[in-house]
């Protein structure tokens, strides 16, 4: 009988113990969304965000942020209730309320915005979610003509700017380029052409002081040639995806420019004159109640079709997103447009040096000579800067030594005039000159590549920063698609890469500026840097700029610690290296 009654509680246990595991197993935890509900309501002056926390259930206190996160991304500062202590941490418990002034969001983004509501939260049961973030989309004030166009000058990512075209009215984006036109006049990508134009008003002067109607004119065929240069090459570009400047690198088309440029020193020189056969002239002088308006027209047009193509800026954010607009929508009328405004207002300090030189211009005399031989010198300057692009180093060095040492003699650096007075001062930056085209000639002749290190093969230790930049050049050369992407694929942090060529001003820029400031080198810390030269224009290289649609040099793009590409991170032409360190730091979070 004992033994049936032990039995039986044995049996009896072991079933319930056995219901009591089947429902613990049966117990289950809360989904996110069941854990945590989440609104976000905007009415009149505030944002109303209510988060609902289940039972047993808790958020931290230091988890919980709030942000934009588009159309750009910033961090709101918001003032969060008192939280509960548990287990030495602030958590909330039940319900969140928390209020945010509409004020403080829209003075920092115009637009509609999206706002994100990040946060972490744990259960008492012993699980913790990972971090929830829920976004709401809000509609938000529509921004001020004045300040789409602040945004949009500061924007250095092409596709942002080809979507304003896609998007913006046509008069709204004319209006636009013309002020980007206005802001790449204060760089200086403009200011080798203003000796340029200056010696053309002087050269057809002759020996006469140039009325203003007649020097605007000249300047007026000067910008309008250039303008109509960028629109044609930029339109070209877009349709047929080639980058044109890229081509007008050929050292054929570089040495005719150079020729052109030589050409026109010698007549600066008053070796010869520059101008339309007389017979033409006489038509066109017919013509037109301005007869000395006609004199040289065709060799101002072609002076400023040759500054747009050589002397002219890199690649800019505004050139580069209407380019890639035309290319994406065909729409060439538009882009067209944009591009010649663009121009015309970066013609425009050009246009006030035609009125100056007619309106302060002393009176003719001797002293115009000398200053058409100075802009003489100056165009030799620029033909040996674009042969330099072409020629080995020791030979542009030589020619440069060539050039300040002539140009030494011309000052009368070994003449000796009694009562000279502050001419004494003129002939001491002529022995500057003339030391300086000495030590270049020496350097040239030892062997030397550095204009700034003239004697660096007489010299011991370590070698110049030049020297190793030239030494390790050529890892930058040779890339394809698949071999970036194969280094993207090995990286384990986010990529930038950047896209550069010997023939652009602002690629060097960034590398004497932005790449070696303190701030920039601490966050490239987190990223895989990668160069890429696209100096040889190979048909990799094109292949490169048609797969991320780049057009032209300096380029930087950016791939997330996935290896995604982020064609809205990219950035294109010169950027602050203040600026540069803040987006990579975006990035990179």
């Amino acid at each position: 009988m004992i033994k049936k009654i032990l039995l039986t509680g044995i049996v009896l246990s072991t079933v319930v113990l056995a219901g009591f595991g089947s429902m613990a197993q049966k117990e289950e935890f809360l989904k996110p969304e069941d854990a945590f509900k989440v609104s976000a309501v905007k009415q009149n002056d505030k944002i109303d965000i209510h988060i609902a926390i289940a039972e047993s259930i808790h958020v931290y206190k230091k988890s919980l942020e709030f942000m934009i996160v588009a159309p750009a991304e910033k961090k709101l500062q918001v003032t969060k209730p008192q939280a509960i202590d548990f287990d030495g941490d602030e958590v909330y418990e039940k319900d969140v309320h928390i209020s945010i002034p509409v004020n403080e969001v829209e003075s920092q983004v115009k637009g509609d915005y999206t706002l994100a509501v990040k946060f972490e939260g744990c259960s008492d049961k012993g699980i913790c979610y990972q971090p929830v973030t829920k976004t709401f989309q809000f509609e938000g004030v529509e921004p001020s003509l004045f300040e789409k166009i602040s945004s949009l000058t500061q924007e250095g990512n092409t596709a942002k700017i080809a979507d304003v075209l896609k998007s913006e009215s046509s008069w709204f984006v004319i209006l636009l380029f013309f002020i980007f036109g206005l802001l790449l006049a204060l760089t200086p990508c403009v200011f080798p052409m203003i000796p340029i134009l200056s010696s053309i008003i002087v050269s057809q002067a002759g020996e006469e002081k140039p009325s203003i109607i007649k020097a605007f004119f000249i300047s007026l065929v000067y910008v309008v040639s250039m303008a109509l240069t960028y629109t044609f090459v930029g339109v070209i570009a877009g349709l047929v995806g080639a980058d044109i400047q890229a081509a007008m690198q050929n050292p054929w088309i570089l040495t005719l420019f150079a020729g052109l440029f030589v050409a026109l020193a010698f007549s600066l020189f008053g070796y010869y004159e520059i101008g339309l056969p007389a017979s033409w002239q006489s038509k066109i002088s017919q013509a037109s109640d301005e007869a000395a308006k006609s004199k040289g027209l065709l060799g101002t047009a072609a002076m400023g079709l040759l500054s747009a193509l050589i002397v002219g800026p890199c690649v800019a954010p505004p050139l580069g997103g209407a380019v890639l607009f035309i290319s994406h929508t065909g729409d060439a009328w538009l882009g067209g447009w944009a591009l010649f405004v663009m121009s015309m207002g970066m013609g425009m300090p050009l246009l006030l040096v035609g009125i100056g030189a007619g309106k302060f211009m002393p009176r003719p005399g001797g002293w115009m000579m000398r200053v058409s031989q100075s802009f003489g010198v100056v165009m030799l300057a620029l033909a040996i800067f674009m042969l330099g692009r072409i020629l080995p180093e020791g030979i542009t060095m030589l020619l440069w030594a060539l050039l300040f040492m002539g140009a030494a003699l011309y000052m009368g650096v070994f003449e000796n005039k009694e009562n000279e007075g502050a001419l004494k001062l003129f002939r001491l930056l002529a022995l500057v000159f003339l030391l300086y085209g000495a030590s270049l000639f020496v350097g040239a002749l030892s062997g030397a590549s550095s204009m700034l290190h003239p004697f660096e093969k007489f010299t011991s230790g370590t070698k110049t920063a030049s020297s190793l930049q030239k030494a390790d050049k050529n890892i930058h050369l040779g890339y394809s698609v698949e071999r970036l992407m194969r280094e993207v694929e090995a990286s384990q942090k986010p990529v930038a890469v950047d896209f550069g060529k010997d023939s652009c001003t602002a690629c060097d820029e960034l590398e004497m500026i932005t790449f070696p400031h303190p701030l920039v080198q601490e966050q490239l810390k987190k990223f895989t840097f990668i160069k890429i030269d696209l100096t040889k224009n190979t048909e990799e290289d094109k292949a490169l700029l048609k797969k991320f649609e780049l057009f032209g040099t300096p380029n930087i793009i950016f791939f997330d610690k996935d290896h995604n590409f982020l064609s809205q991170k990219s950035l294109t032409g010169f950027i602050k290296p203040e600026d540069f360190a803040k987006h990579l730091e975006n990035i990179a979070k």
